[in-house]
């Protein structure tokens, strides 16, 4: 059953045309989650509204104040946490190194020039393939298969900036 447009009359209240009013009404008679709806936005309408205490702006102010200085404080006490419980995580995973570094620094200098020589080498290595690759490659892919990879890469660009976007924008929230 289509309740869209009799729960927007209900919800909305706004003042209806005569066939608008015969539909509702008829639609009400065989719908118990209509009837239901404009019994409720009957009892709400009808109900009596109090006025707050004296002085209930004030107290809700000062209320939110201390909730908001309660969190900041709560985040501050949480971030502390956090990085001394890296730090000293990271402390415990490279104390073994540091003492190695401490009691012979000639391996770690061997091994530091070795690691740097494994580095250069390997980039030096990696250049060449990908010249010789790049040499290669448009022998063997034909030229629309090159429109379709990067249409299909500035697709997946496009994607990726616009859930950064969606996911960097700043809260339209009520902030005091």
């Amino acid at each position: 059953m289509n309740h869209r447009p009799f729960e927007d009359w209900l919800l909305n209240d706004k003042n209806l045309t005569s066939t608008e009013k015969r539909d509702l009404d008829l639609h009400l008679r065989t719908c118990a989650h209509c009837t239901s709806l404009s019994a409720t936005g009957l009892a709400l309408r009808s109900a009596i509204v109090v006025k707050p205490a004296p002085g209930f702006v004030i107290r809700f102010g000062h209320r939110l104040i201390a909730q908001k200085i309660a969190d900041r404080r709560r985040r501050l006490w949480g971030v502390m946490v956090l990085i001394l419980g890296g730090a000293g995580l990271f402390g415990w995973f490279a104390a073994p190194y540091l003492y190695a570094v401490i009691t012979s620094p000639v391996e770690w200098i061997t091994a530091t020039i070795g690691y740097f020589l494994f580095v250069v080498t390997s980039l030096q290595a990696f250049t060449e393939a990908m010249t010789v690759l790049l040499r290669i490659l448009p022998d063997f892919i034909p030229p629309y298969m090159w429109m379709v990879l990067i249409s299909a890469l500035a697709s997946l660009c496009l994607l990726w900036t616009i859930s950064i976007w969606r996911f960097s924008r700043a809260s339209q929230g009520v902030s005091a």
